[in-house]
């Protein structure tokens, strides 16, 4: 008898009203569309990955996996997947996720001048203060047209000192990270500031032109002299890595860099160095500036606070957030993750927080917390990954990335990452794979750790967060490892993704 000829039976009797009582129950149990049951979760790695670790010899042990299917009906897989480690840069995740949620994907960060004296004919008679709000992104362009409204206000003499106001982030006192290539004016072991400007890196470029080697610096700060030492060679194919090395040396207050080597005529290099601290890079850059656009500034340098009756003269403010986290994804810039990290601490610090890092730590645990991600294993010292000591497990960066598919800013977040195959971190990795052009996926680098974590795709098309994160001595061949975890999903389809 069908349910619907059930219906139409006239009950007689106990019998019959039994019977009833029994369909009816089974008419209830019968939703009118059934979802596809999930499938138990797997514990084994795909048999490509475990070939891949033991062609590299790197133990089983080391790796920890989790793949979990965001829709479709595939099963998940955790392996290892509860052992806390280093995650390196996909700790940039937790950083740019809490952000976007906590700040908001248009918050912006301002950069001010202020005047504590009279502007009369051009002069201003007193100090000129420059006061950071933490702008990861305040570039020398963006530094130019601030200081460009300054002159169009009418300034172009400045009689008093030029006072840098660093004061907008109370700073955590962080042990160095320990650079193994011994090399700290490496750009990416830039720290945060309130004031940080054009990440504080200093773009050195060689030519030889005709004969002649040029080396020029810019930003062109005063206190950064040149010992152009290159031998020139006749002209002949340009190699990718010049035989040109750069030396600076410490002296009276300034930095002369010895450039030394050899360059063929017609050829060029570049390099990127850091090598002041922030107060005599922003001063430096400022002065540069001011220089250029005719202006004057009589004072010295020195770092202080605005006074509360000095007058605002010029504002600028940054990109939108959503824009600062795209370069901290996809390029995995250290530096402006732990800028975003410290601007977390600033806007949500109480009296008990005894710094920006300690309360960015407290809100993003609270904002977790709030969430059920419930997270024992996360050591977050710094937001960037840039460290011997921040942790977590692959379950819980699983489940920070199952939370952000299903937040209102998901788009924004997912399209902040590497897309494999194209661009980013990402870009000379998985080409000519059914993986290119179709994953989202943060990459994570130490002398010990080799990460990948973000979103992937299956064979029928259905996403998955996949975190895949290596902890070992010699992590020779991790890349490719971690590439087969996702050449593996995406070579899965239907049943097979179903009883993986």
């Amino acid at each position: 008898m069908s349910l619907k000829a059930a219906h139409r039976v006239r009950p007689a009797g106990a019998r019959c009203k039994t019977l009833l009582r029994t369909l009816a129950a089974i008419a209830l149990a019968v939703p009118l569309a059934a979802p596809a049951v999930a499938a138990p979760a797997s514990q084994a790695l795909p048999a490509s990955v475990a070939k891949a670790l033991q062609a590299n010899k790197i133990d089983s042990k080391a790796l920890s996996l989790v793949m979990l299917p965001l829709n479709g009906s595939g099963a998940p897989t955790y392996f290892n997947a509860d052992v806390s480690v280093n995650p390196a840069s996909t700790m940039k995740l937790v950083t740019t996720y809490a952000a976007l949620e906590l700040l908001g994907p248009n918050h912006q960060w301002k950069t001010e001048f202020y005047a504590d004296g009279p502007l009369v004919d051009g002069t201003l008679n007193g100090n000129l203060y420059l006061k950071g709000g933490g702008d990861p992104k305040l570039n020398m362009e963006k530094l130019w047209l601030l200081m460009r409204d300054l002159r169009a206000n009418g300034v172009r003499t400045v009689t008093g000192d030029l006072v840098l106001d660093r004061s907008h982030f109370v700073q955590p006192d962080l042990p160095e990270f320990d650079d193994d290539g011994g090399d700290s004016n490496k750009p990416f072991l830039v720290e945060p500031d309130s004031l940080l400007v054009n990440l504080k890196a200093l773009r050195f470029v060689v030519r030889n032109d005709g004969g002649t080697v040029n080396v020029t610096v810019e930003p062109p700060i005063a206190s950064v002299q040149i010992d152009n030492r290159v031998k020139p060679l006749p002209a002949a194919k340009c190699p990718g890595w010049p035989d040109v090395l750069f030396n600076p040396i410490e002296q009276d207050g300034s930095v002369s860099v010895v450039v030394s080597g050899k360059l063929a005529a017609g050829c060029k290099t570049q390099t990127y160095i850091s090598l002041l601290d922030h107060q005599r890079y922003a001063a430096g850059a400022v002065r540069a500036i001011w220089h250029e656009l005719g202006g004057s500034i009589q004072g010295h340098d020195r770092v202080a606070q605005v006074p509360k009756d000095a007058k605002l003269i010029a504002r600028a403010f940054s990109p939108d957030l959503v824009e600062v986290i795209r370069d901290v994804n996809k390029y995995s810039n250290n530096t402006m993750a732990k800028q975003l990290f410290l601007s977390l601490g600033a806007q949500f610090r109480n009296e008990a927080d005894a710094d920006d890092a300690k309360a960015a730590q407290r809100v993003i645990r609270q904002w977790l917390a709030k969430k059920n991600l419930i997270s024992p294993h996360l050591v977050i010292e710094n937001g960037s990954g840039l460290s011997r000591d921040e942790r977590i497990s692959a379950r819980e960066m699983a489940g920070l990335l199952q939370a952000a598919w299903r937040s209102p800013y998901a788009a924004e977040f997912i399209s902040s990452m590497p897309l494999a195959a194209i661009d980013g971190t990402m870009r000379k990795r998985l080409r000519n794979t059914a993986v290119a052009g179709k994953a989202h996926i943060k990459t994570g680098t130490l002398n010990t750790v080799r990460a990948i974590a973000g979103y992937s795709r299956d064979g029928d098309g259905n996403t998955w967060a996949v975190v895949a994160i290596l902890n070992h001595p010699r992590p020779w061949g991790a890349s490719s490892i971690l590439d087969q975890v996702l050449v593996s999903l995406a070579r899965e389809r239907g049943d097979r993704t179903a009883q993986r």
